[in-house]
C-alpha cells in the first residue's frame, strides 16, 4: 500500500507511506492518492484534508526508477488532457503525481519534513496551505534530470511566488530551506523538525470550526477560474513530450546511482 489514509475531528491525513524511496510517487501510489483526495471531496465528514509523507520526508517526486526502467510509460501515456476538458471541478483527471490536475472545494494542507522536491513540490504546491519543518528543503530537482513539470508546476509556482522567484526555482533547480521558502511566499508556517504534521492538524481543525459553505466559497473564489486552470494545464502538458526526448535518459542516470543527495555537479 503506497498511501495511509486516517479522518478524525473532520481532518482526513492521508500519508505517501513509501519511506524506501522517500515517498516517490509510483503509478500505483499516483492512482491511490487521486481516489483518495476524490473520497476526501466527497466525504461530508471530511473538511479539511492534510498531506504528508512517511517516515521524516515529504515526497521525493515521481520514482525515477520507475520512469528510468519504463515501467510508468503506461500510466504517463494514458494522461492525456481532453481538448474539451475545462472543469476541474466537476471533470476530474489524474495528474502524473495524482491529485495535481483536482481543484477541490475543500482545502488540503501539505505537512512537509524532509525532501518535497520535484513532482513532490508540485504536490506542495498543489495544496492549499504549506506547513515547512525545520530542516525540510524544497525545489525543483528534476531540473537535472530533463523531467519537466508537468503536474501544475509551471501554473502554481508563479502565482504562489511572482514570476520572477518561480523562474529562479523553475530554471535554476536550485534547493530552497523553510525560512527562504517562507520569505518568498511558499511556505506558510514553519515548525520545528518531526512538529509538521501536530502543527498542520491543529491549522487543519481552526478551519474545520468556520462556517463551511461561506469558507468554500471565498475559496473557490480567490483560486484561477476552474477553465483557466485547465487552459493552463493543458498548455503545461506539452511539455511532456520533453521528457520522451530527455527525461527518460535523465531518470536511468538517477537509477544508476548519480546525482543524488542535491548534487548537481554529477548529472
Amino acid at each position: 500500500m503506497g498511501i495511509l489514509v486516517e479522518t478524525a475531528d473532520a481532518v482526513t491525513v492521508v500519508t505517501i507511506a513509501r519511506p524506501a524511496r522517500r515517498n516517490a510517487v509510483d503509478p500505483a501510489t499516483a492512482r491511490d492518492l487521486f481516489a483518495a483526495f476524490l473520497a476526501f471531496e466527497a466525504d461530508p465528514a471530511a473538511r479539511v484534508a492534510v498531506l504528508t509523507g512517511a517516515d521524516g520526508a515529504f515526497c521525493a517526486g515521481f520514482d525515477l526508477k520507475a520512469a528510468g526502467s519504463g515501467a510508468a510509460d503506461d500510466w504517463i501515456a494514458g494522461l492525456g488532457i481532453p481538448e474539451h476538458w475545462d472543469d476541474p471541478c466537476g471533470d476530474p483527471l489524474a495528474g502524473p503525481m495524482g491529485p495535481s490536475r483536482l481543484m477541490l472545494s475543500k482545502p488540503v494542507i501539505a505537512a512537509i519534513e524532509g525532501p518535497a522536491v520535484a513532482g513532490g513540490m508540485e504536490l506542495a504546491a498543489w495544496c492549499d496551505l504549506r506547513v515547512m519543518a525545520e530542516g525540510a528543503v524544497t525545489g525543483v530537482f528534476c531540473r537535472r534530470w530533463g523531467v519537466p513539470l508537468i503536474d501544475g508546476g509551471t501554473v502554481r509556482l508563479p502565482r504562489l511566488l511572482g514570476q520572477g522567484r518561480a523562474s529562479d526555482l523553475i530554471l535554476t533547480g536550485r534547493p530552497v530551506g523553510p525560512e527562504e521558502a517562507q520569505a518568498m511566499g511558499f511556505a506558510d508556517r514553519l515548525c520545528g523538525t518531526g512538529q509538521a504534521l501536530a502543527t498542520a492538524r491543529a491549522l487543519a481543525r481552526d478551519l474545520a470550526r468556520f462556517p463551511q459553505d461561506c469558507m468554500r466559497a471565498d475559496h473557490l473564489s480567490s483560486r484561477l477560474p476552474p477553465a483557466h486552470l485547465a487552459a493552463a494545464l493543458r498548455r503545461e502538458w506539452v511539455s511532456a513530450r520533453a521528457f520522451a526526448a530527455e527525461g527518460r535518459a535523465g531518470a536511468a542516470r538517477f537509477a544508476a546511482g548519480r546525482g543524488r543527495a542535491g548534487d548537481f555537479l554529477d548529472i
